[in-house]
């Protein structure tokens, strides 16, 4: 009995070992489970997945891309001769600077134009590039030509023994036409000294004009003041001859051509009452 007592018990004790051995085989085998979220991760996770996307810049417009590229058109700085900045004679007007050379469309039909501004008048004109030729603009006289103009004004005025109106009509035609050395030749036909007889109304008129005329083209061409050019033109117009101002010599001699004159006539008439007579 003892003997089957301690079997019996070995039996046992060899089963449990064997038990103990499977179950730590089987828990070495089974894979550690994974461990449980906390409650406060998984709001975190929820709300980060139903949160909205961050909302994504929107892209620039492509204004220079989508509008068209308007390019400046340079406008010309020369035309016929004549440039910008320039300045030129306009025989109706006088001296006038070319402030720019522009496009215009006029009657359907464009054109291009120079833009002339005269300062002391106050005035713009616009005129063709293709009509400089016909209106008779030039550039300024050269330092020579201006030159003759001022030797012009020591000459001895010559008047024309005609009607004033036709006489006027002349002197309107020379203050237009541009040329320097006509206007200087109205200015020193026109001048009249201190001792002279005084000038019309009409006389002073054209007088001033072509005064005017002449000393700005001066003052332009040698770089100086309107008031300069006038007295330099005083100076010279004071060197010429004076028609008016007879001195007792030209009096003298005068007479004398009258008296031979009157002989003549007298002895005309003698010399025909005697071939009558015959």
């Amino acid at each position: 009995m003892p003997e089957k007592t301690a079997k019996t018990a070995a039996k046992a004790s060899a089963a449990k070992t064997t038990l103990a051995k499977d179950s730590v085989a089987k828990t070495a085998a089974k894979p550690a489970a994974a461990p449980k979220a906390t409650k406060t991760a998984i709001p975190a996770a929820a709300a980060a997945a139903k949160a909205p996307a961050a909302a994504k810049p929107a892209p620039a417009p492509a204004a220079a891309a989508a509008a068209p590229r308007v390019e400046e058109k340079k406008l010309p700085t020369q035309r016929q001769g004549f440039k910008t900045n320039e300045f030129v004679v306009y025989p109706a007007h006088g001296v006038g600077q070319i402030l720019a050379i522009e496009e215009q469309e006029i009657a359907g039909a464009k054109l291009e134009l120079f833009v002339i501004n005269f300062i002391k008048d106050k005035m713009t004109l616009r005129v063709p590039t293709a009509k400089v030729a016909n209106v008779g603009m030039r550039k300024l006289s050269d330092p020579a030509l201006v030159k003759k103009a001022l030797e012009t004004l020591k000459g001895r005025a010559r008047v024309k023994r005609t009607m004033w109106s036709r006489r006027a009509q002349e002197y309107e035609a020379k203050i237009n036409s541009g040329d320097i050395v006509a206007i200087a030749e109205v200015v020193r036909d026109l001048y009249r000294s201190e001792s002279q007889p005084e000038q019309s109304y009409s006389e002073r008129q054209l007088y001033e004009a072509a005064l005017d005329r002449l000393s700005r083209e001066i003052a332009v061409v040698q770089h100086s003041t309107e008031t300069e050019a006038v007295k330099e033109i005083e100076t010279q117009l004071a060197k010429s001859p004076r028609r008016g101002a007879k001195t007792e010599a030209d009096a003298v001699a005068e007479g004398d051509a009258d008296a031979e004159g009157d002989i003549d006539d007298i002895d005309g008439d003698d010399n025909a009452v005697a071939d009558e007579a015959a």
